[in-house]
């Protein structure tokens, strides 16, 4: 049995009934296998496999808050902070009902990866709680996040543990835990990000992981002779990420022709109206089949499906394994060629594996979305520094940053013989940069 193989066992067997940091874990021990095969015996003397896929630390605890009818609520908070070889850890809360350790170890893991891909000193972590901000009051919510920083406030810190937004946590969410945690620990530092834009925020962060996912498709096509100019998109989602990346695809000249949510997707031949998903999901909250009683010629469909409608592009940028096999072979069956993840880990792995054999461009999340996170250290810097850059200033930087991510998976996965493997390479390059420092740092 070879190094991974063991240790992926050993992770099945200590981490029982989390199939979601196992569907991580697996994915990347298979694609780092040719790395570690030729480390073997340093990696295995080390151990440098078994303390990578071990959390340096998990908190769990109760978040008890009182609901607009006076009842006293409980939900369950985490944080799992991964690891810290390069630098503090980084990650988002995430506030939603599925929200439990395995999801929020899956994505702990992927964020060491994708962290240290942006070349930048931080470390991964994630966070959260089963809290569904839907359909709660203003008031109710600010219960809540206060109620939960009262507590994580003791573990976290701007040169420690900086958390971000994730799903359900948007400005209002991390203005009541800003507020929180400045209250109870008397310090007015960036130990979030995401903020708002008075209160230490920086600009472009709202739309910087769907413009990211984009600056990284469009270096991927030009690498590959296309461009993204007249090409016709699906993206999933419409959220942050999905409406941003829709909006950068737009302005490069594609036509972005599907989107969703949880309910089901809409389908527009004549190319997505923005300005009235924006309206539906930023303004009103609402539904996004609501699109297809304002915009003629649309329509909606409930349920799954969205991988149907016929395009050159696949943006998926709603959540975890939304894409199946299935799915992706009617992709490619309706010319599809290009795959690129705005969602951490969209893609099932034998989905993601059918991409790979069919010469399908395909670009893991853990890459091609870390334009969020990537913002999010600009963020730290500008708080740190006492500064705020200009609108073109972050974007400039984003943009390189990306640029630079791709060049990076690109030259590991050719360094390999393996051209065009972006998740090997996304793998291997996060991977090479976080064993060096765990080495340099000593058994920690």
């Amino acid at each position: 049995m070879s190094y991974t193989e063991e240790v992926y066992e050993r992770v099945v067997a200590q981490n029982p009934n989390e199939p979601e940091f196992h569907q991580a874990v697996k994915e990347v021990l298979d694609s780092l296998a040719v790395v570690i095969d030729a480390n073997e015996e340093e990696y295995r003397r080390l151990s440098i496999l078994e303390r990578l896929v071990e959390p340096e630390r998990i908190i769990s605890f109760r978040v008890p808050w009182v609901d607009d009818n006076g009842k006293v609520q409980v939900n369950k908070g985490y944080r799992v902070q991964f690891n810290s070889a390069i630098g503090p850890y980084k990650g988002g809360l995430r506030f939603h009902p599925s929200v439990n350790q395995s999801i929020l170890k899956f994505l702990g893991f992927e964020q060491i990866f994708k962290n240290s891909l942006t070349g930048l000193p931080i470390g991964g972590g994630k966070g959260g709680s089963n809290f569904d901000p839907k359909g709660k009051s203003d008031r109710e919510v600010m219960a809540f996040c206060q109620s939960f920083m009262t507590e994580l406030s003791k573990y976290i810190g701007a040169d420690q543990d900086v958390p971000a937004g994730d799903i359900g946590v948007g400005g209002r969410e991390i203005g009541y835990l800003f507020g929180q945690y400045k209250k109870v620990r008397g310090l007015y530092e960036g130990v979030l990000t995401g903020k708002g834009l008075t209160f230490g925020g920086s600009l472009i962060r709202t739309q910087a992981t769907g413009y990211g996912v984009v600056y990284i498709l469009n270096e991927l096509l030009a690498d590959h002779n296309m461009s993204i100019d007249g090409k016709t998109i699906v993206v999933t989602g419409s959220g942050n990420v999905a409406i941003y990346a829709a909006e950068k695809a737009m302005q490069l000249g594609a036509k972005v022709v599907a989107m969703n949510d949880s309910n089901g997707y809409i389908h527009d031949p004549n190319g997505i109206n923005l300005d009235v998903v924006k309206d539906l999901k930023e303004v009103k909250r609402a539904r996004i089949k609501e699109y297809a009683d304002l915009v003629p010629g649309s329509s909606y469909t409930e349920g799954t499906g969205i991988w149907t409608i016929p395009c050159d592009i696949y943006l998926p940028c709603a959540t975890q394994n939304e894409l199946d096999l299935e799915g992706a072979k009617i992709l490619a069956g309706n010319g599809c060629k290009v795959v690129v993840e705005g969602a951490n880990m969209p893609t099932t792995l034998e989905a993601t594996n059918y991409f790979l054999d069919n010469n399908i461009l395909f670009i893991p999340g853990k890459a091609a979305n870390a334009g969020g996170v990537a913002t999010s250290a600009l963020e730290m810097s500008q708080n740190s520094m006492r500064l705020s850059w200009s609108e073109q200033e972050v974007d400039e930087r984003l943009h390189r940053i990306m640029v630079d991510i791709y060049q990076k998976i690109s030259e590991a996965a050719k360094r390999y013989d393996m051209k065009d493997n972006f998740v090997i390479g996304a793998n291997i390059a996060g991977f090479e940069k976080v064993v060096d420092a765990m080495k340099a740092q000593g058994i920690v």
